[in-house]
């Protein structure tokens, strides 16, 4: 068998309605993209949603948005800038948004069992240049965010909460992406939903709404505002009504791809609970998974997990290893000079992790096939 690490789930539904877009003279700031987003502002229980061409884009406009990176552009790495307390395993954009707009990332360890950022050792990092947390909920995993809620009250830290792979996610019942001042969800081809490319902002703040818009379309006031009058230093940061079609559809297919996803993760589960040296994902009592990938660990050392690794390519199974630490990725170890055993559990965790084949239609075929070349490989 030949089994991709991931694929969109397309159905006559979103083919259609990317047709119908074509059909129309409006290709982008057209209607389906304000359809888009009522529905997403709906579904995350949010005031305001800003759709945008990436879920890094919607990164970038959050930390913009709330003021952060006041340092001058070619500042010493650790000299006069803001800082902003993040997980080092991640995807690389829930750092590079914070290098952006010239402010440092901080990075804090994580829980060796949701994976996310470890609340009780947040304190210890925050400074005088702390002025937010990007905080990331990790494989659609949520964050503890109780404790992470009021420690940002104490030190009156604002939150960004990149939700890029956890829609339809629940912390304690309440939607992942209506936590924070701002939320963003990404919706790139191997996201539980995908719009091709594209992401999407959060939040109830109008103001913070209305700066995000006119900064995705070349900094163009929204309201009073002419087509060539720029109010502000914008981007071409917009999605396209034919993205949007395809999120539209997508979107209200959402309960039932999240079961697929489940279905998936649990037929994954049954079959590799009882295989030694294997550590399966952990979900918290709190949390409601929003499965994004399905990460297993293997025990032993990095070299033994790469040789897995391999061995599952050579049969065909496609597989990766989520995620490499961004501290140690060779732009943050040059700008700020990170080296192994900096933060020890992401190290630990990361050395360990493959993320093996997983999307809706994944069938319980390609399931035994993927487990029992695992099982081969272990040897």
């Amino acid at each position: 068998m030949k089994i991709p690490l991931s694929q969109p789930d397309i159905t006559r539904k979103e083919r259609d309605a990317v047709l119908g877009v074509l059909k129309t003279p409006n290709l982008a700031l057209g209607p389906k993209l304000k359809e888009f987003e009522q529905n997403m502002a709906k579904f995350a229980g949010r005031k305001y949603a800003i759709a945008t061409n990436s879920g890094t884009s919607g990164l970038h406009l959050a930390i913009k948005a709330l003021g952060i990176g006041k340092g001058p552009a070619f500042a010493k790495a650790t000299a006069g800038r803001d800082e902003v307390i993040t997980s080092p395993f991640s995807f690389i954009s829930s750092a590079n948004c914070v290098l952006f707009e010239q402010a440092k990332p901080v990075f804090v360890d994580i829980d060796p069992n949701t994976l996310n950022i470890d609340p009780l050792k947040i304190e210890k990092a925050i400074t005088k240049k702390t002025k937010a947390m990007v905080i990331v909920d990790i494989f659609g995993h949520p964050v503890d965010w109780d404790p992470i809620i009021k420690i940002a009250k104490k030190y009156k830290l604002k939150i960004i909460e990149d939700s890029c792979e956890a829609i339809g996610a629940e912390y304690k019942g309440k939607k992942c992406g209506s936590f924070g001042e701002i939320s963003t969800f990404a919706f790139y081809p191997n996201k539980q939903m995908t719009t091709g490319e594209g992401g999407i902002i959060l939040t109830d703040d109008e103001k913070i709404a209305n700066y995000c818009r006119a900064l995705t379309n070349q900094g163009r006031k929204i309201e009073g505002g002419q087509w060539l009058n720029h109010s502000y230093l914008g981007y071409n940061y917009r999605m396209s009504d034919i993205n949007a079609s395809l999120g539209v559809a997508q979107l209200s297919r959402i309960k039932e791809i999240l079961r697929k996803r489940d279905k998936v993760a649990r037929l994954y589960n049954k079959k590799l609970k009882n295989i030694k040296g294997v550590t399966l994902p952990y979900i918290a009592p709190y949390a409601k998974m929003s499965w994004f990938v399905y990460v297993i660990q293997v025990a032993g050392t990095r070299k033994y997990r790469d040789n897995v690794m391999n061995k599952l390519r050579e049969q065909g199974v496609n597989c990766s290893n989520y995620f490499q630490c961004i501290h140690l990725q060779p732009l943050y170890k040059k700008m700020f000079g990170y080296k192994r055993g900096d933060f020890p559990i992401a190290e630990e965790i990361s050395d360990k992790t493959i993320a093996l084949p997983f999307y809706n239609n994944l069938t319980e075929k390609e399931i035994d096939y993927v487990v029992k070349v695992l099982i081969q490989s272990l040897i």
